[in-house]
């Protein structure tokens, strides 16, 4: 029997059922039961039920929940949604006493919370996962120690920095994202329930007791919005969407750091893969996947956000299409932050040192320290570049007579400026690529962890 079978002399059309129902929703099996354990306890208290029926109801859906718990619960064909599922089993472990729970509530209302409950708790459990990224990340930041590679735009070497310091943008971007997490959960911990089916109820219904008994900050302002309103369903998809995309950006350079022509890192046995036709390949597939499934909850947030779009008030069955993105995209960052995080930790960064190039800033620099106009400075030292290229040598070859000849301002002492770890040591802009830098950020975190 449906929750609704009253109105009809017929039942269901078997291409209604599998066309109308969803069992996407049955993961929110604890969460369905314990805001209706919340919902009893109200109505026993504003007196819509006495004692005894009271504490039957909430006996049974406390089995219901041991069950749940222990992954006993069975759901059945017939059970047209996780809210049909609950009354079903609560009827057949307490009788007609489970017909009394849906009173003063509706499907709309109890769907949104249930999806809040969910959204809540996992919301706390990905900030724990990203903090722990970043540790990891920290982590190997300290390791790396004073490990200079280039940095690069356009993909081409720019200047140099330390390695530690390109590990700790990735942990700035996610402590960002962790940030994201904490303040969606904000606008999510709201309690629906009390809204009914749109309008409330005209039973002394006490909203405030079951957001207080469910720990919410508080409930909702309007009944309309409170049923129909997936925002905040968009809003924890758009930050597991940034999240993906972060991993995805740090993934895309896992991925080039272990080729040969890079050679900047080795990732233990345990998380790579091999190839089925060459023997020699070891492949980061974890890196891989993760830049893949970024593209998939991009999907995810475009399908969720136009779910939305045209809807009129209040709820609309539309709405249950909701769920898929929802978790689908939850557990895609999940999965992905926890494969990630272990390949990151067993892995070995040995990244070779950069060219000579990294340095021309640093001469260029040095020039504008003395006067010289940046272009003029610009201008000389890329002549210099030039002139060297030409010849098939580098940096590494320039002689103080060679630095004497580009400019008159340029001294043979301006040879020291020439190697990249001086380059490092050198720097003094706040929160640029010095090893002072590295030092201050790897305490920031740690203490902002």
């Amino acid at each position: 029997m449906t929750l609704w079978s009253g109105r009809f002399v017929s039942g269901p059309d078997e291409t209604l059922w599998r066309f109308t129902t969803d069992t996407s929703d049955r993961r929110l099996l604890v969460d369905d039961v314990t805001g209706s354990l919340a919902h009893v306890a109200m109505l026993g208290e504003v007196g819509l039920l006495d004692d005894d029926a009271v504490v039957r109801i909430k006996e049974g859906l406390e089995h219901v929940l041991d069950e749940a718990h222990a992954g006993r619960f069975e759901f059945r064909d017939t059970d047209e949604d996780i809210h049909t599922a609950v009354e079903r089993r609560l009827g057949e472990l307490i009788g007609d006493d489970a017909g009394r729970l849906h009173t003063g509530r509706s499907r709309n209302d109890q769907i949104a919370l249930d999806l809040r409950l969910y959204l809540r708790r996992a919301a706390d459990h990905r900030v724990e996962q990203i903090q722990h990224l970043v540790r990891v990340l920290v982590d190997q930041a300290e390791e790396a120690g004073d490990t200079v590679v280039a940095s690069y735009t356009h993909l081409q070497q720019a200047q140099a920095i330390p390695f530690a310091h390109h590990l700790l943008a990735y942990a700035w971007m996610l402590l960002r994202d962790a940030d994201r997490f904490v303040e969606a959960r904000g606008r999510i911990d709201v309690s629906p329930l009390g809204a009914g089916a749109s309008a409330g109820s005209a039973l002394p219904l006490r909203p405030d007791l079951v957001a207080e008994s469910l720990g919410f900050r508080g409930s909702f302002e309007n009944s309309l919005d409170a049923v129909s309103s997936r925002d905040f369903a968009s809003e924890y998809v758009f930050v597991a969407v940034q999240t993906m995309v972060h991993l995805s950006r740090l993934s895309e350079e896992l991925v080039l750091w272990a080729t040969e022509e890079y050679g900047w890192a080795e990732y233990d046995d345990s998380y790579t893969t091999g190839s089925s036709a060459l023997p020699h390949k070891k492949n980061p597939d974890i890196a891989e996947l993760a830049r893949g499934k970024a593209a998939t909850v991009i999907g995810d947030l475009t399908g969720l956000l136009s779910l939305q779009k045209g809807l009129p008030l209040s709820y609309n069955r539309d709405l249950q299409e909701d769920k898929r993105a929802v978790f689908h995209a939850d557990d895609v960052l999940t999965t992905a932050l926890a494969a990630l995080t272990g390949m990151i930790e067993t892995a070995r960064f040995d990244p070779p040192p950069p060219s000579s190039w990294v340095v021309a800033l640093d001469l260029a620099e040095a020039l504008v320290a003395r006067g010289v106009p940046f272009r003029d400075a610009h201008h000389a030292v890329g002549g210099l570049v030039a002139a060297l290229k030409a010849e098939g040598r580098d940096f590494t070859d320039v002689t103080a007579g060679e630095l004497e000849g580009t400019h008159p301002q340029l001294v043979p002492e301006d040879v020291d400026l020439l190697d990249p770890k001086g380059s490092v040591e050198a720097r003094r802009s706040p929160r640029g690529g010095s090893f002072q830098s590295v030092a201050d950020q790897i305490g920031e975190l740690r203490s902002l962890l």
